[in-house]
């Protein structure tokens, strides 16, 4: 089991002192993390890496997940692509069955002395706060700037009930009745995807893939979603082949709570229209050495989102010292320098031009990796995202009893 004095290396021993006193302050409060889906998606994954780690630190730190059906995955689909800025449609009838899950889940949970709802999908269990009590806290990992109005006026009533709001970017913060902190998400640098890897099990992955390493490859890493752009990666890979050599990787896999990914997914094959230099993997949930490979074996990364709260496949491809050409969108600009330590890109034409560049520059495409890697170990690494959360479970406490000098 991973321990958080192994985390020393990387980040210096005191940081791993400073987590070690913080933890010690909240033993014997109970700290429950709630989100929509246990497989798929950064927030699960944060989760899986997190939990342990805290409880290691004596943290009484649990994560439950709700459950749905059909219909109310359909209408958080709809939530999702309404805070992105989509245009949707929501009936009536589909907010008050929305509601209905919530307050079914409420009915058979025990709650914690800190509650710590993650995205709309769980959101209204705050009305049972009046009854259990504790400190809750509304977490949004996604791209708030620009919601759709009536959607928002509707988690608008639920979120003001919560003690205190997380954001991942200033961009995504509203006008709120309650306290709002922002805390960025984080990748982990021992977990199995980022975990320095031998060449000889980034090769097995390639030759498995028949993907030739000889020639330069261009990867996306991310979930079959239309706000990922896949369909705008392959356009661009098009126009960038036209005069320089590369084949494309697209992988990922879905999220139990995305009921759109094997529509996106079928899109996806039509658009590369059989091109043999066009690899579309479709990876289980038990794949993270694959996508450690992957990003690894890579001589570019992309991420060409259209809307992103974050996107970690960014800090994971930098993190290894990749290149990282990616959608200037919701939080992607906190982990990239513009040409400093990656690319960022507002266009098919632009991601095209910028691949090129990467692949016929290779001295400066290293320049930026090396810069990219550094960036993330100092501000993008699950220690730091511990200790923040740690601050903010003991803030919302509310007590002076012990103050915390760090």
């Amino acid at each position: 089991m991973i321990k958080i004095e192994d985390y020393a290396p990387i980040i210096g021993q005191p940081a791993v002192d400073d987590i070690l006193l913080l933890a010690s302050h909240l033993r014997g409060k109970s700290i429950q993390n709630i989100n929509s889906t246990a497989v798929g998606g950064g927030v699960a994954e944060i989760l899986t890496r997190m939990i342990p780690l805290l409880k290691q630190l004596g943290v009484d730190a649990r994560w439950d997940v709700i459950k749905g059906d059909e219909k109310f995955f359909a209408v958080t689909k709809k939530f999702h692509n309404g805070l992105h800025g989509v245009p949707v449609e929501v009936s009536d009838e589909e907010l008050e069955g929305f509601l209905e899950v919530n307050r079914s889940n409420a009915a058979d949970m025990q709650f914690a002395d800190i509650v710590f709802v993650h995205d709309p999908q769980p959101i209204a269990l705050v009305e049972k706060r009046k009854e259990t009590g504790g400190n809750w806290i509304w977490r949004c990992h996604i791209d708030f700037s620009q919601p759709d109005p009536r959607i928002w006026k509707f988690l608008e009533t639920y979120v003001n009930q919560y003690d205190s709001a997380v954001f991942s970017a200033p961009a995504f913060a509203r006008e709120l009745a309650i306290p709002q902190v922002l805390i960025s998400p984080s990748i982990d640098p021992l977990s199995d995807k980022n975990k320095e890897l031998p060449e000889e099990t980034i090769n097995e992955v390639f030759n498995r893939f028949k993907i030739d390493r000889s020639r330069p490859i261009v990867t996306q890493i991310s979930r079959f979603d239309r706000l990922k752009d896949p369909l705008g990666v392959i356009k661009a890979y098009k126009i960038a082949k036209r005069n320089t050599d590369m084949q494309l990787v697209l992988a990922g896999g879905g999220a139990t709570d995305d009921p759109e990914g094997p529509m996106v997914m079928q899109e996806v094959h039509d658009e590369a229209a059989k091109d043999p230099d066009v690899f579309i993997l479709f990876l289980p949930p038990a794949s993270d050495i694959e996508i450690n490979a992957l990003q690894r074996g890579s001589t570019v990364v992309l991420q060409k989102s259209l809307k992103e709260g974050f996107g970690l496949t960014v800090s994971e491809a930098m993190w290894k010292g990749k290149p990282v050409i990616a959608g200037a969108v919701g939080g992607i600009p906190l982990q990239i320098a513009h040409k400093f330590s990656g690319i960022l890109t507002q266009s098919i034409q632009g991601t095209a031009h910028a691949i090129r560049q990467l692949i016929n520059e290779p001295e400066y495409a290293k320049t930026l990796g090396t810069r990219a890697r550094e960036h993330i170990r100092n501000n993008f690494l699950i220690t730091r995202h511990i200790k923040d959360y740690l601050l903010l479970f003991l803030s919302v406490q509310g007590t002076r009893a012990d103050v915390v000098d760090l």
